[in-house]
C-alpha cells in the first residue's frame, strides 16, 4: 500500500462486526449468528433449489438467446414478475394497501434487507443528522449510522420492546438540547434482534403516531415476521400507515425461506426513487437467477413449509428457554414469541460478558455474543431514570448477551445452554 495514501476516516472509526469476527471459531456449541438451521423435509434448501431450477428449466427451455436474455442484468428495482408476486404476498399476508394492478411497482427488490438499511440511511443521512434506536439494537444498523458519520439515541424498552413515551421524549430532548429532529425511528416489531421482544399493536400504533406527528420516518424491520410460533400475528406498522407516507417496510427471503439474499421493500415514493438510484451503484441489479427462485418459492412451496419452519424454531426455542431456566445463575432472560434470539442479562451489574467469552466460553467450545456488541458505538442513550440523554459509552452495560437458537438442533441447544449454565454458575 502507497504509504502516502491514507484510508477513509470510517475505517478507523468502526472495528469488525463481532458477528462476523465469532464466525472464525469453530465451536461445537454456536449460539452467536442467526442463522437459518430449519430444514424440514422435502424443503430447503437443497430439494428447494432443485425443485425450482427444474421449473425454471421447464419454463425457460426454449431459445437460448431468450434464456440468456432472461439471466441478463435486470431492472436496478427488481424483475417485475417477481415484484408482482411479492405484492400480492404483502397484500395477503400483511393486509397492506397496495394496488392490485399497479401496487406492485412499490415494491423494491434489494439483495437482502442488509442491503436496504445500507440504502435507506445513504438516502436519509447528512454528517450529524440523528436516528432513534432501540436499546440494545441490531449491530448491523447502528454500525452503517456511524459509517455515514450520523448520530444515534438509543431508547430503553422492557420485555414488550421499545418505550413509545422515551421515544417521543428523546425526539423533544434531541431538538432543544441539540437543536436538531431525529430524521428516523428504527423498529423491529417481530421478535426484535437482538432482544427477542414483539411490540404489541398499541405501541405500533402509537410510535406511528409519533412518527408522523413529528414529520420524520419509520424504518419497520420484518426480517422475523414469518417465524412467529406462538401468540397472535399483529398487524405491521406498514399496514396502519394506509397512505404509506412514513414507513419503510423491509421485508427478506433470508429468514423464511433459505439465504437467497433478496429483500423487498416498500417505502415513500420520495425515498423509493432515491433508493433505486443509490442501489445501481451498489451492484447495478439484484441477480435475477435468487430473484427467480424466491418468485417460485412463495408461489409454490410457502403455504406447504413454513408452518414446518416455524414449528422446528419453536422446539429450539423452548429447548434453550427450558435450559436456561434450570442452569443459568441468578439473572433475567427475555420469553420470545418467535425470532431466532433469547437475550440474557446476569443480575450481576460487574459482570462482563465479553471477558467471559473470550477467557471462558470460547475455550470451552461455546459461542454467543456479548451484549455490549448491540450498542451504538457512538451517540447518546436516554435515561428513562433522569429523563436525560448521555454519553451511550457511560452508559452501555456489559452483563448481557444474546443467544441464538436457530442454527442447532434441540438436543445440542440443550447440552451447550446447559454446559455454558454451568460456567456461568461457577463464575458469576
Amino acid at each position: 500500500m502507497p504509504s502516502d495514501v491514507e484510508l477513509a476516516k470510517w475505517t478507523k472509526l468502526i472495528p469488525e462486526s463481532e458477528i462476523r469476527r465469532l464466525l472464525r471459531y469453530n465451536v461445537k456449541y454456536y449460539f452467536a449468528g442467526g442463522k437459518p438451521g430449519v430444514i424440514p423435509t422435502g424443503a430447503f434448501p437443497m430439494i428447494l433449489m432443485r425443485l425450482a431450477l427444474q421449473e425454471l428449466e421447464s419454463v425457460f427451455s426454449g431459445r437460448e438467446i431468450d434464456v440468456i436474455e432472461d439471466y441478463n442484468y435486470g431492472p436496478t428495482d427488481g424483475l417485475p414478475d417477481v415484484r408482482k408476486t411479492l405484492a400480492n404476498f404483502l397484500r395477503e399476508r400483511d393486509s397492506i394497501n397496495l394496488d392490485k394492478d399497479e401496487g406492485w411497482k412499490q415494491v423494491v427488490i434489494t439483495t437482502g434487507s442488509q442491503q436496504m438499511i445500507y440504502l435507506a440511511l445513504d438516502v436519509l443521512l447528512n454528517p450529524g443528522d440523528i436516528v432513534i434506536v432501540p436499546a440494545p439494537v441490531y449491530l448491523g444498523f447502528v454500525n452503517v449510522i456511524t459509517k455515514l458519520y450520523g448520530d444515534t439515541i438509543a431508547v430503553p424498552g422492557d420485555k414488550d420492546g421499545i418505550i413509545p413515551d422515551y421515544v417521543e421524549d428523546a425526539i423533544k430532548k434531541a431538538q432543544r438540547e441539540l437543536g436538531k429532529k431525529p430524521k428516523l425511528i428504527y423498529v423491529i416489531p417481530d421478535s426484535d434482534n437482538p432482544s427477542g421482544t414483539t411490540l404489541p399493536e398499541s405501541r405500533r400504533r402509537k410510535l406511528l403516531e409519533i412518527a408522523k406527528e413529528n414529520g420524520i420516518y419509520l424504518l419497520e424491520d420484518a426480517a422475523y415476521r414469518e417465524i412467529q410460533f406462538r401468540g397472535e400475528r399483529i398487524k405491521p406498522i406498514r399496514a396502519l400507515d394506509e397512505e404509506g407516507s412514513t414507513v419503510i417496510y423491509m421485508r427478506t427471503t433470508s429468514k423464511e425461506v433459505s439465504v437467497l439474499r433478496v429483500g423487498y421493500n416498500l417505502m415513500p415514493p420520495e425515498i423509493r426513487e432515491e433508493v433505486v438510484k443509490a442501489k445501481g451503484y451498489h451492484d447495478l441489479c439484484t441477480p435475477t437467477i435468487t430473484q427467480k427462485m424466491a418468485k417460485l418459492y412463495y408461489e409454490l412451496y410457502f403455504p406447504k413449509f413454513i408452518e414446518k419452519v416455524r414449528e422446528g424454531y419453536r422446539k429450539r426455542y423452548e429447548a434453550m428457554a427450558k435450559a436456561i431456566d434450570e442452569s443459568f445463575p441468578d439473572g433475567t432472560r427475555t420469553d420470545p414469541t418467535g425470532g431466532f434470539f433469547i437475550w440474557w442479562e446476569s443480575s450481576r451489574k460487574d459482570f462482563d460478558s465479553k471477558k467471559f467469552l473470550e477467557e471462558v466460553a470460547i475455550p470451552n467450545d461455546v459461542l454467543y455474543v456479548p451484549g455490549e456488541a448491540f450498542y451504538p458505538l457512538t451517540g447518546r442513550i436516554y435515561d428513562s431514570s433522569e429523563g436525560s440523554l448521555v454519553d451511550v459509552r457511560k452508559r452501555t452495560p456489559k452483563n448481557g448477551m444474546r443467544l441464538g437458537y436457530s442454527y442447532n438442533d434441540p438436543a445440542v441447544i440443550e447440552e451447550g445452554i446447559r454446559k455454558l449454565g454451568s460456567l456461568l454458575s461457577k463464575s458469576v
